[in-house]
């Protein structure tokens, strides 16, 4: 049995992946935690709580400033020599947020797995080790997610599905999962879309909690 950490999650869903498979798991997050058990929650910073001695670490650190579409939010205009009048903190928020993301890759955890969708973390700090799709873990959904890994192998995908796609009047195409979560407003869309799917759960804790069972 490991001990597992789920930083930045306060659906559960990993968390209770790892613990169905027998591992002492526990979620981390400055929320409180909406998967059910708060027994399983850590309600705290997860900076303070790395020096646990976890044998594991799976981190979603928030993806607001670090994706590709949040670029857009930066600058006033495209010679980039002006914030955006709106949001004049951004660059120093987005520098936060790398700092962040480093410092759970800097954890002295033996297995750490990062995950964030497509953002600067590919030229700010390195490319992913694997990107993984829901589609290829039983949902009908082609968000990509980036994995840096470090004590971890990949994921090997368990179900691939075809994806149901949908053309708005304007000619834009989405998926059936980025559709449905689009009705949903502010807060309620942004929960919804940062929450992992349930078969990347339980592919993470069937197939990284059988390497630590070793």
């Amino acid at each position: 049995m490991a001990r597992v950490l789920i930083a930045c999650e306060e659906s559960q869903a990993v968390c209770k992946a790892f613990r169905e498979f027998g591992h002492e798991a526990y979620s981390c997050d400055i929320l409180p935690c909406s998967g059910g058990h708060p027994e399983w929650h850590i309600q705290d910073d997860v900076l303070e709580q790395l020096d646990k001695g976890w044998d594991l670490m799976i981190a979603h650190p928030p993806c607001t400033y670090l994706t590709v579409t949040g670029m857009r939010w930066l600058y006033a205009d495209k010679n980039k020599d002006r914030p955006h009048p709106k949001f004049s903190n951004r660059l120093k928020d987005q520098q936060k947020a790398i700092n962040f993301f480093i410092k759970l890759w800097m954890a002295k955890i033996p297995h750490i797995a990062i995950e964030n969708p497509v953002g600067i973390m590919s030229t700010r700090f390195m490319k992913p080790n694997q990107i993984i799709k829901p589609c290829q873990f039983g949902h009908d959904a082609c968000k990509k997610t980036c994995l840096w890994l470090k004590g971890l192998p990949k994921l090997i995908p368990t179900k691939e599905v075809e994806v149901t796609f949908r053309k708005t009047k304007s000619g834009a195409v989405f998926d059936n999962w980025y559709w449905e979560t689009s009705k949903l407003k502010g807060k309620e869309r942004q929960i919804a879309r940062s929450k992992t799917f349930l078969g990347i759960a339980k592919a993470m804790a069937e197939q990284w909690g059988a390497l630590l069972a070793c």
